[in-house]
């Protein structure tokens, strides 16, 4: 005999997957789906403490799954100066005046950080500079950080706190520019480490909070699941002890596949000899990947490019960050301890680089197959290498938005013709792999539906068409954003449709994004409700009692 669902959704559409399809209602039970089907065959599931809950027309689709995040160092970014393109932040002179207003109650010796920016968004079209910065904030360490993450700012307090001087040459895999024989502020890569490693590091109660505030702002968008895509990077071993402690005590506000981050100033090896390893699973959190860079950002001029960029410097070819024997051996090494591998990798050099060394570490005894490594970011890459990924199984975890964010600034840096086919999602769906649509935040938004509006219509947000032949279906890129996701972290038994025996993680949006114009995807639709394990953990609207309010 069914269960009586304490939860029925109905009165509009339910998406309940590609291959599913739409219903007319759902109910829930013991925090999973239990029926789908028409109005009138759910209502009668009902008992006397069924909540019903009116679409009133809306659409729901499986809650959305950010398939690769930093959930953590999002949640930090939140206390720091927002300095991203659509907050204002368009010229030098505004970035300046933010960083002296925060200046004039800092403490001194006290750090400063921000993060956003795109020079290629900023009136003079270039990076602040140390110079620049001392003269607003004299009396304190300053970092900004560009929107990619790859490349950032110092200035004089800060360079010299990270013992940054005249004569400190560039890491390997890192830039410390000069001009002139004078230090510039600009880092990029590797170099940014020795920024970081000099800051303070956030408290335990600090990174408590960043999960938290972050987890609850995905929530309000729609997502239940997240990767963090490299745990470890900001605070070391703290940030999975704190992790864990608030799957334990259950405070994590959503399901979180932890990356840890394994680059040669990571935690890979102190994690697994500490027992955090792929399957280990407490609560909402779960284990599985390791994460090392490959490379920088198209945007920055960093990514590794078989071919030239088309400005900057002469034969700029961008940044790889280990040699080709450093990389396969961190791929062998991970791979060999039984992790899922998601190597950040960009640029189509890069990407062999990575996809050659994962070829490499194939063996009888330990074979790739059914390992679900994973590329990151995956970005300009070509059909031979597209083969060679499906013959592996071998996943990309593409950023659809940075086409959107981004994409005028690659035809700049790159040319039409290598844009049009970057981030290929059509491709990617024709040759069977599962690209798992994500932003990359802080990098980029966390908008969804800005995600969508790029993979349906494949403009950016300038409305530049970039490659129309590699757009989906609305359809098609739900899945991408939900079973997809839910694949690359071993997880479509449980999420990522709703069909009966799947935990019961929806999201209500205000417009049916199936039919309304693109445009009303791109700027109108929210979220309206988001249900997690069948409880309502948001409401955009304030008509529903939310749990653990």
């Amino acid at each position: 005999m069914i269960e009586k669902p304490s939860l029925i959704l109905t009165g509009g559409r339910v998406f309940c997957g590609l291959n599913e399809g739409f219903v007319e209602a759902i109910a829930v039970a013991s925090g999973r789906v239990i029926a789908t089907g028409s109005a009138d065959s759910i209502a009668e599931l009902a008992g006397p403490d069924t909540r019903v809950i009116d679409l009133a027309g809306r659409v729901a689709v499986p809650g959305l799954n950010d398939a690769h995040m930093h959930l953590l160092p999002y949640g930090l970014n939140m206390s720091q100066i927002n300095l991203r393109p659509e907050t204002g932040a368009n010229s030098i002179s505004e970035i300046l005046r933010r960083v002296a207003e925060r200046a004039k109650t800092a403490k001194p010796g006290e750090w400063i950080k921000g993060r956003g920016y795109d020079h290629n968004e900023l009136a003079e079209r270039r990076h602040p500079t140390a110079e620049e910065i001392d003269k607003v904030a004299p009396n304190n360490p300053v970092y900004l950080v560009r929107t990619c993450g790859h490349v950032a700012v110092a200035n004089t307090a800060a360079l010299r706190e990270a013992g940054i001087g005249h004569n400190t040459p560039s890491p390997d895999g890192g830039l410390i520019e000069r001009r002139d024989n004078k230090l510039t502020g600009l880092l990029a890569e590797r170099a940014l480490r020795l920024i970081v490693d000099a800051a303070p590091r956030p408290s335990k109660e600090d990174l408590r909070g960043a999960i938290d505030r972050a987890g609850r702002f995905m929530l309000s968008q729609g997502f239940t699941s997240v990767m963090d895509a490299a745990v470890g990077m900001a605070a070391g071993m703290d940030e999975i002890e704190v992790y864990e402690a608030m799957a334990k005590d259950g405070t994590l506000p959503l399901r979180t596949w932890v990356c840890i981050y394994g680059n040669t100033d990571g935690i890979g090896d102190q994690a697994h000899a500490a027992g955090y390893r792929f399957g280990r699973e407490v609560g909402m959190l779960r284990y599985g990947a390791m994460k090392v860079f490959g490379d920088g950002s198209a945007g920055g001029l960093t990514a590794a490019m078989s071919e030239p960029y088309l400005v900057g410097a002469p034969d700029n070819r961008g940044i790889f960050c280990y040699t080709d024997e450093q990389m396969h051996n961190y791929l062998a090494h991970y791979h060999g301890l039984g992790y899922q591998l998601a190597i950040h990798a960009i640029g189509d050099a890069a990407i062999e680089q990575v996809l050659s060394g994962i070829e490499k570490a194939d063996t009888p005894e330990n074979p790739i197959l059914g390992r679900r490594h994973r590329i990151e970011h995956c970005g300009f890459l070509s059909d031979s290498q597209i083969a060679r990924m499906a013959a592996a199984g071998i996943d990309p975890v593409p950023q659809p938005v940075f086409m959107y964010e981004f994409g005028d600034l690659y035809i700049v840096n790159l040319g039409q013709e290598r844009t049009d086919v970057g981030y290929p999602m059509r491709k990617w769906f024709d040759a069977g792999l599962h690209p798992a649509a994500s932003s990359d935040a802080p990098v980029s938004t966390t908008d969804p539906f800005k995600n969508l509006f790029t993979m349906t219509t494949r403009m950016s947000n300038r409305h530049t068409v970039l490659g129309e032949a590699q757009k989906l279906s609305m359809a098609e890129a739900i899945h991408a954003y939900t079973y997809f996701g839910a694949y690359t972290q071993f997880a479509e038994e449980r999420v990522g449709r709703l069909v009966p025996g799947q935990l019961a993680d929806i999201a209500v949006l205000s417009h049916d994004i199936f039919t309304c114009a693109p445009e009303v995807v791109e700027k109108d639709t929210r979220c309206d409700l988001t249900i997690l394990g069948g409880e309502v953990v948001f409401d955009r609207l304030g008509q529903i009692a939310v749990a653990a309010e």
